[in-house]
């Protein structure tokens, strides 16, 4: 075998679980795209040390660490398919090539499906948003909107009004009276006439047009996309999955195992609460988890 173990996946969980490899002196590859699921954001919020840098900063400064470890190199590229091979694993990128390795990491994210309303997507990851802890502060106090696109937005609407005044828009949700007494006490303002575009200069927010053809001020929204998994791998490795409040999650254990043998996953795709803090965490985990099958089978 060519690598100890491969890690598909350079954002913040293939890097983190890199590192604990890379100190427990494996040979470690890292695939990556450059397409982290962050890219839209100018800065990550709440990741401890971090707060307020681009992601792309983090994420340079993260390989620049790991590139002073001589059993780490990467490969700038996008992992095509995977599959078992000779008690490893063989990896074809898109260039052709085909890597080899005793474990492997998939830190390969999902992709945010966006609903499908004008306007929406060339403000995502500035004023239409997902994360409050992530993104809420930076937004306070403005004019604020939420997107229904599931139960769970109702429970976030309750939330938003800790950073400023909350519109919930129910786009066809049905919200009971229960709920909607819970709202009214958080000074939550319910519109059910569904939200047909988004207005202003981009990436800026001015209002929503609604489909009777009345104006909401807000000045950003909060939605919740469905997601899909970024990368076919855990699929074609015959990697158990599970349904996650938003898409599909991939099945692991306390140390990310999957239900693959010498298949780890970390991050976004293996955890239904989203948050850079968390998927390094989840990398951490992966990382040590690999390196532990590697010694005691």
């Amino acid at each position: 075998m060519n690598h100890d173990v491969i890690v598909v996946g350079g954002s913040f969980a293939g890097l983190s679980a890199a590192m604990q490899l890379a100190r427990a002196r494996r040979d470690v590859l890292v695939v990556d795209a450059g397409l982290p699921r962050n890219r839209f954001a100018d800065a990550s919020h709440g990741f401890l040390g971090q707060d307020g840098k681009a992601p792309f900063d983090i994420l340079r400064e993260a390989r620049r660490q790991l590139a002073a470890y001589p059993t780490v190199s990467f490969v700038e590229g996008e992992a095509r398919d995977a599959g078992a091979e000779d008690g490893g694993f063989s990896v074809a990128l898109n260039d052709g090539r085909t890597v080899r390795g005793k474990r492997l990491v998939l830190a390969t994210g999902v992709a945010d499906q966006l609903p499908d309303i004008p306007g929406l997507k060339p403000r995502w990851g500035a004023t239409v948003l997902h994360c409050p802890y992530c993104h809420g502060y930076e937004a306070r106090d403005r004019r604020l909107g939420v997107l229904a696109g599931g139960p769970m937005d109702l429970h976030k609407a309750r939330m938003i009004p800790d950073w400023g005044p909350t519109t919930l828009f129910s786009q066809g949700l049905p919200i009971d009276a229960e709920t909607r007494e819970k709202l009214a006490a958080r000074g939550v303002a319910i519109e059910e006439v569904p939200v047909v575009e988004l207005l202003g200069d981009e990436p800026e927010l001015s209002g929503a047009r609604l489909a009777d053809g009345r104006i909401v001020a807000i000045e950003a929204i909060f939605a919740s996309p469905t997601v899909r998994m970024a990368s076919p791998l855990a699929q074609r490795l015959g990697c158990a999955l599970e349904d996650g409040p938003l898409g599909p999650l991939i099945t692991v254990d306390d140390w990310k195992a999957t239900s693959a043998p010498g298949v780890f996953a970390a991050g976004d795709a293996a955890r239904a609460n989203h948050n850079a803090t968390l998927a390094s965490a989840d990398g951490v985990l992966a990382g040590v988890g690999a390196h532990r099958s590697l010694v005691f089978g």
